[in-house]
């Protein structure tokens, strides 16, 4: 009797400090019965987390991580332990030959910016396998015309797009591979700003042999970003000779402040090291001020921070997709990365979720979430971030651009139970606006 009294107290309190934070009962009643069936499926994305959580300890053992490395450099950054402890971290992680992981890296766009164009020359043509790239690589790229783009450069693009259901078009792909200038072909793990669904690491590494096996000269790079710890294995593992990625994502784990990372062969980093710093300066420059305890610590932590944010993607795919609205990936699908796509089909859907989402947040709460043009995409943008690290996507966040279907990409969560809360606050504002009905 004294369990159940206990149970029950613990209930009312949790349902008391739930409404103060602005979600009603008829929510958390809702949204009971998605949450009970969801405990196995938890249970396996910790058994998850715990795996990869020893992958890195191990790692990071193997790179004789002490704390002399913990303590940065300033000026030209010569001789930084600590930077190339973090590398030899990373290339463990990731099972490469190298890694180049630097605060330099603005973000992933950045990184990706700088692999490509280190590793690309004049004349060559970059061929990207998953169709359309993320809309910032648009202008990289030069499919929109902007200054400094590979295009400007010389550098020819194709593109083989995913077949209707998603996988890899290795008719298209082997077609487009006859054209010799083809030298480095893309892959892009997410789905970004797309419906589509998010390519696992088996499928790209059957990409990527069918691409070895026509062209074995032909470079291979995957976007790995949003994608880290998801699975028990990266892009490096099946064969990839750039994986990329930004620290603000998964592997920063909420810590680190900027940065981001690329792991491959000893060629391919040594390449896109002289294009981040400057040719003869390579690796050997860049200093690290006082980052490196969170970029250490962040991928310490990223593989537990990552487990919360793929349960609360997989708790707002249950939980919408219940109000019948398109998700993908949907309830029961397996997962590839930490980003949930929802479509609501009118502006007010995107713009009422991202302000839920807003409004949950532990930093800007009070900021009201609103579309506007940003830089590197072709329509209005709706961020909701109330982040510790600005921009950080491992954070709980929501965004999506203003254009139909009109869908949003929620992801992140440091905690599940800040993910589930801000779920559930997303969904009463669309509640009491009218966009959904409960009953």
């Amino acid at each position: 009797m004294q369990e159940m009294n206990r149970k029950q107290d613990n209930h009312t309190q949790m349902r008391a400090l739930y409404r103060l934070l602005g979600i009603g009962d008829q929510v958390l009643d809702f949204a009971g019965p998605v949450l009970a069936d969801l405990e196995d499926r938890f249970r396996q994305i910790d058994e998850m987390a715990e795996y990869n959580q020893l992958r890195v300890i191990r790692a990071m053992q193997e790179a004789h991580i002490g704390e002399a490395n913990l303590k940065g450099t300033t000026g030209y950054g010569y001789d930084d332990i600590g930077r190339e402890g973090l590398e030899k971290v990373y290339a463990s992680y990731f099972h490469t030959e190298d890694a180049l992981v630097r605060p330099q890296i603005t973000c992933g766009t950045h990184a990706l910016a700088t692999a490509l164009s280190g590793n690309l020359r004049p004349g060559d043509v970059l061929l990207s396998a998953a169709g359309k790239p993320y809309d910032t690589l648009e202008e990289v790229i030069g499919i929109r015309p902007s200054r400094g783009s590979l295009a400007e450069y010389g550098v020819g693009y194709r593109q083989a797009d995913l077949t209707q259901d998603d996988r890899f078009d290795f008719e298209a792909i082997g077609e487009a591979l006859k054209d010799p200038r083809v030298r480095l072909v893309t892959i892009q793990r997410s789905k970004g700003y797309q419906t589509r669904r998010t390519l696992s690491v088996q499928a790209i590494g059957e990409a990527i042999s069918f691409i070895r096996g026509r062209r074995p000269d032909v470079l291979c790079m995957v976007d790995n970003c949003y994608g880290e710890f998801v699975e028990r294995i990266e892009p490096s593992d099946v064969g990839a000779d750039m994986t990329v990625g930004s620290l603000i994502k998964n592997p920063g784990g909420g810590l680190a402040p900027i940065g981001g990372y690329i792991a491959g062969t000893s060629e391919c980093v040594a390449n896109a090291a002289v294009r981040l710093t400057s040719p003869g300066l390579g690796k050997e420059v860049g200093a690290t001020l006082d980052v490196l305890p969170s970029l250490y610590q962040g991928f310490f932590l990223g593989p537990t921070v990552t487990a919360s944010a793929l349960k609360g993607a997989i708790f707002a795919a249950c939980l919408y997709e219940r109000l019948g609205f398109d998700v993908l990936p949907n309830g029961t699908e397996s997962r590839h990365d930490i980003i949930q796509a929802i479509t609501f089909g009118s502006p007010e859907g995107v713009i009422a979720f991202c302000q839920g989402i807003q409004s949950a947040s532990p930093v800007d709460s009070f900021v009201a979430a609103e579309p506007a043009p940003m830089p590197g995409y072709d329509s209005p943008v709706i961020m909701a971030a109330g982040a510790f690290v600005s921009g950080s996507s491992i954070e709980l966040s929501a965004d999506g651009p203003i254009k139909p279907p009109y869908s949003v990409y929620l992801q992140g969560g440091l905690t599940w139970p800040h993910a589930k809360m801000g779920i559930l606050r997303s969904l009463q504002n669309m509640f009491e606006r009218g966009l959904v009905s409960l009953s």
